[in-house]
């Protein structure tokens, strides 16, 4: 698989002799936008608001507001903000349809979405029109990473880094490093995408946390904590953040410390993920109560899921599995998140609902998929042994499962010690 070349220097936009009026209009928005940025996204929205009722008319400030609502999504993941932006942007193409402003908006709404295939058709219409705006490029290869077109993503993304090297496209370009199984690239990469900074806070703690990821699945526990410590301190609150904290304390023994850490961030957003680590944290700490409360509000979610016509969820799938609690419901969600994406996260999610509803051999088709970039995710190749011992592979268990645990002894409180168990099994 081709890696990605990181250039160091972007293209340039040919030069024009510049209109008096638009140098103006422009460096009228430039200031707008630096006063804005220095804000919360909350002060942002309604100073927004504000612009959008005096000049009604005017739809650069439409599509701001549209741009705050979907970066409140990716601080709170309250999705009524999605909506709102979709709207508002909406409104804006049926006035103006070549508004190359919101349309551009339009794929990041769609990304959030997982309207992948919509997403890479936009993005390639708006590259044709706009090839020099690296934003494009970055959503293409974003869609085209869920869909599992890795080559193609490796393109799009190249163009985006050439274009306009920073935080941006820095951070894609990790985590495609990773994806292809270069750990020491895709940590080295992250790093530059934190020291390209962003006007906003939440953007480098996103960073942040993710360098605290790759930490993570790598084994460097402490450098893990200390990147997502940082992310904290840089966006306040941030709630990945304080999951990634918990896992690394988690990972360190301190389960006490995880608790609250987990807490913090179940506070701010209750994800699954969050009810589904307290709920082994609970249950190492001997709080049998609240660790069943927790697997109810995982089944809450999933009934409001169900509501509101969710028929895919890969994260709630593999929370079932790795509970053995409602197995089948998991495969049911694996499967039809394949019909939305076809990564191999997703992949991986199938397997395992396969594994746990003693399905064998479509579990280790759906592992190679999986582990076709040989990514350096433990927990794929925790999945791969447990699948090879399924057939009677004790081998490829024992390479597998012994690679799962040198990645990361500690990769997951709950089926780290499983893993070593059964590398001992295996390994007789």
């Amino acid at each position: 698989m081709r890696s990605i070349l990181l250039l160091t220097l972007a293209t340039t936009a040919f030069a024009q002799k510049p209109d008096p009026d638009r140098l103006m209009s422009a460096l009228a928005d430039r200031a707008l936008a630096d006063q804005a940025m220095r804000l919360k996204t909350d002060d942002r929205i309604a100073m927004y608001q504000s612009l959008v009722q005096a000049k009604p008319d005017d739809l650069h400030y439409h599509n701001l507001l549209a741009g705050s609502y979907i970066q409140k999504v990716r601080e709170t993941t309250d999705f009524s903000y999605l909506d709102r932006a979709s709207q508002i942007l909406e409104n804006v193409i049926s006035l103006d349809s070549q508004n190359y402003e919101a349309l551009r908006l339009r794929s990041e709404v769609e990304l959030e979405r997982h309207n992948f295939k919509k997403v890479a058709e936009y993005s390639r219409q708006l590259a044709t029109l706009a090839p020099n705006d690296s934003w494009n490029w970055g959503t293409l290869g974003d869609a085209l990473i869920e869909t599992g077109d890795y080559e193609a993503a490796a393109e799009a993304y190249q163009k985006m880094v050439s274009i306009r090297p920073d935080l941006s496209s820095y951070n894609r370009a990790a985590w495609y490093h990773f994806l292809a199984g270069d750990m020491p690239g895709a940590i080295e990469i992250m790093k530059r995408a934190i020291q390209s900074g962003s006007p906003s806070s939440e953007n480098t703690a996103w960073c942040l946390v993710e360098l605290g990821h790759l930490y993570m699945k790598s084994g460097q526990i402490a450098a893990a904590e200390q990147a997502y410590s940082t992310g904290i301190k840089v966006f306040p609150g941030y709630h990945p953040g304080y999951a990634g904290l918990g896992r690394a304390q988690a990972a360190n023994g301190d389960v006490k410390a995880a608790i609250a850490s987990f807490e913090r961030a179940q506070a701010a957003t209750p994800l699954p993920d969050y009810a589904a680590a307290l709920f082994d944290l609970y249950t190492v700490s001997g709080n049998t109560k609240k660790a069943a409360d927790q697997m109810d509000l995982i089944d809450v979610i999933d009934n409001l899921g169900q509501a509101a016509k969710e028929k895919a969820n890969r994260n709630l799938a593999i929370i079932y599995a790795d509970h053995d609690h409602r197995v089948d419901r998991a495969l049911e969600l694996a499967r039809a998140e394949l019909d939305v994406r076809a990564d191999i996260y997703t992949y991986d999610a199938l397997a395992w609902a396969l594994y746990k509803n003693q399905k064998f051999l479509e579990a280790e088709k759906a592992m190679t998929e999986a582990m076709k970039l040989s990514t350096p995710e433990p927990a794929f190749y925790y999945h791969a042994g447990m699948i090879a011992n399924s057939l009677g592979k004790k081998k490829e268990a024992n390479e597998y499962l012994k690679k799962a645990l040198a990645l990361n002894p500690h990769f997951n409180l709950r089926q780290a010690p499983v893993a070593e168990k059964a590398l001992k099994e295996v390994a007789e």
